[in-house]
């Protein structure tokens, strides 16, 4: 689809979402760039979430270390972005009358600048937006009454919204509408801006700071997402004189210890995980690799883990042969002919791969993970002012890259 000066892009948002928040920060901008308009939409995120059947707070769902690990990233973005972001210590707080406030207006400038501020008296200030008279005071500076929320219209009306929403597809905030098509999240705006053909620009700008020279992605052969970062990984890192390495774990031991479903995408609501299924090949196309479900998935993956400890020059194959071939790895009849075409010698692999060492060596580097405050994978450390900073994701890379360039991120505890 190529943008042109009729194009809208409906923005979906409530103000308790801190990456609605971000979004909120960029998305004129972007709709600028490709000579769109906004539509500001407002929904209702928990009468969402109720409707598709996913946890309410989703943050309870979660174990520490992955909030942690989240909490880091926003602030990661929002120094990228350029934005503040102060995460109030009662987060979440209660939105359903901010968000019937938003739709006391008609979509336009009244009501983006009315979601503006109540984003920013959330995110910024600190301000409690399930307050009354905080709200009174937001309604009065935009010209409304000081009880707008309280109009029955307002009501019906956020509940008509939300209901679009699910109706359309949507489990989430921030989610985009262009074209008839829905995008998840503040972090797939540069997707959604290509689709609109535009080049999004870079996240950062290049620094003269010190430079990290090494990099190690986490990975399990198990993961699509792992998969779409091997095809990314070392060409970011070799443009950039650095080397990469390759650290296997076992997915389904880490997810255990931290009591994360063993294969999180089934265990999605319908929506998320058709979702998903649709944002791999997204980000497949984006990178301009193959790629494919494997007909027996989810797929047992520790021989070939052991066989890339033993030979990390394994690796690339291992990940081709299961998720642009189909092949089936998870026995020695089957991995052996993938090895043999990689010019490596399958028989030898295959027999340090049943060592005690080698066992040993993966239960100690999924063990090593966990204690690193990995949560899943890919996940890329970088080594940088006596900081090791994680980044969970592949599509994460950009971000990756621009660590590698030299940016920074803030020192969040």
């Amino acid at each position: 689809m190529r943008s042109t000066e009729f194009q809208s892009i409906e923005f979906y948002y409530d103000v308790v979402c801190p990456y609605a928040y971000l979004a909120s920060t960029q998305v004129e901008a972007m709709a600028q760039r490709c000579g769109a308009t906004v539509q500001w939409r407002p929904i209702l995120l928990g009468g969402l979430l109720r409707e598709v059947g996913a946890a309410l707070d989703p943050n309870q769902a979660m174990s520490p270390a992955k909030r942690a690990l989240l909490r880091k990233e926003r602030a990661y973005w929002a120094a990228l972005y350029g934005v503040p972001l102060r995460e109030p210590a009662e987060h979440p707080r209660r939105t359903v009358d901010a968000m019937r406030l938003t739709l006391a207006v008609e979509d336009g400038p009244t009501r983006a600048a009315l979601s503006k501020a109540l984003f920013e008296a959330y995110w910024v200030e600190g301000r409690d937006v399930s307050d009354p008279a905080v709200l009174a005071d937001l309604a009065v500076g935009h010209g409304l009454a000081a009880d707008a929320f309280e109009d029955p219209r307002v009501r019906d009306r956020l509940r008509e919204s939300t209901r679009a929403a699910q109706e359309a597809g949507m489990f989430g905030v921030p989610s985009f509408v262009a074209d008839g098509r829905v995008w998840w999240g503040q972090d797939r705006m540069p997707l959604l801006e290509r689709a609109m053909g535009r080049e999004p620009p870079p996240l950062h700008a290049l620094r003269d700071g010190p430079r990290p020279t090494r990099l190690t992605i986490v990975h399990d052969f198990a993961s699509p997402f792992s998969y779409l970062a091997s095809t990314q990984i070392e060409r970011i890192a070799r443009s950039r004189g650095v080397t990469v390495e390759w650290v296997p774990i076992l997915l389904g031991g880490l997810f255990r210890s931290l009591g994360t479903p063993q294969v999180p995408l089934l265990e999605m609501n319908a929506a998320k995980r058709d979702y998903t299924r649709r944002d791999l090949d997204d980000w497949a196309q984006h990178w301009g690799v193959p790629f494919g479900f494997p007909e027996t998935f989810p797929l047992r993956s520790v021989l070939p883990l052991r066989v890339a400890l033993v030979e990390p020059a394994a690796t690339p194959a291992i990940y081709r042969a299961i998720w642009v071939e189909g092949a089936s790895v998870s026995e020695p009849e089957g991995l052996a002919p993938v090895l043999t075409a990689a010019g490596l010698p399958a028989a030898s692999l295959l027999a340090q791969a049943q060592e005690i060492p080698v066992k040993e060596r993966l239960r100690a580097n999924t063990e090593q993970a966990q204690a690193a405050g990995v949560i899943g994978v890919p996940t890329f450390s970088i080594e940088r002012d006596g900081r090791s900073i994680l980044l969970w994701g592949q599509d994460r890379l950009d971000m990756v890259a621009a660590i590698l360039d030299g940016w920074c991120p803030p020192n969040v505890a």
